[in-house]
């Protein structure tokens, strides 16, 4: 079922987590913190909104990390009902897509409630201070790829970089539910 995110709510701070990854080491906010801006994404495997933008995703932060800004990749979904979600899987689909950024799973699903996550994908930006910038979509694109989409979500981390503020507009991103427990 597709869902939106839910609107800016404007220098809101990022919250804290420590979540497993899938190189094996256990990832705090901190080590992924970058020193002009951070993107937090909610991602999974399966969902076809995710897979029709992620290879843009990788090589959008790719280039962000360049202007200081580092991604986090978050697997929030319920693996018992949705195994294609799971650990292994994660590990094959970063590989796959040659993920540059740690991709973490909430078992829990803590975090992704923390920050009022909804759908996959999600986009996060917060400027230096970790305060939030930009909750919109990464382009226009939905379940199939927009040739020459304008790069939102990369022009506002650009923007968050260089200014500390996102833009005024932002368009809620449209994705695949959150598979909750």
């Amino acid at each position: 079922m597709a869902a939106r995110s839910t609107t800016l709510d404007s220098g809101w701070k990022a919250v804290d987590f420590r979540l497993p990854g899938i190189d094996g080491q256990t990832h705090a906010l901190a080590d992924s913190r970058g020193r002009n801006g951070t993107l937090i994404m909610f991602i999974c495997n399966h969902c076809p909104y995710v897979r029709a933008v992620i290879d843009r995703v990788v090589r959008d932060c790719r280039e962000l990390e360049a202007r200081g800004v580092k991604a986090i990749a978050i697997m929030p979904n319920d693996i018992t009902r949705y195994p294609d979600d799971g650990f292994d899987n994660m590990k094959r689909f970063a590989a796959e897509h040659g993920f540059g950024f740690p991709y973490l799973i909430d078992e829990t699903q803590e975090v992704a409630r923390a920050y009022d996550a909804v759908c996959t994908p999600e986009f996060l930006g917060f400027n230096a201070d970790l305060e939030l910038c930009y909750r919109g979509r990464l382009d226009a694109s939905k379940v199939q790829p927009i040739p020459n989409a304008r790069r939102e979500l990369f022009e506002a981390m650009v923007r968050i970089a260089e200014t500390g503020k996102g833009p005024t507009e932002q368009i809620p991103s449209m994705g695949c539910s959150i598979k909750w427990k």
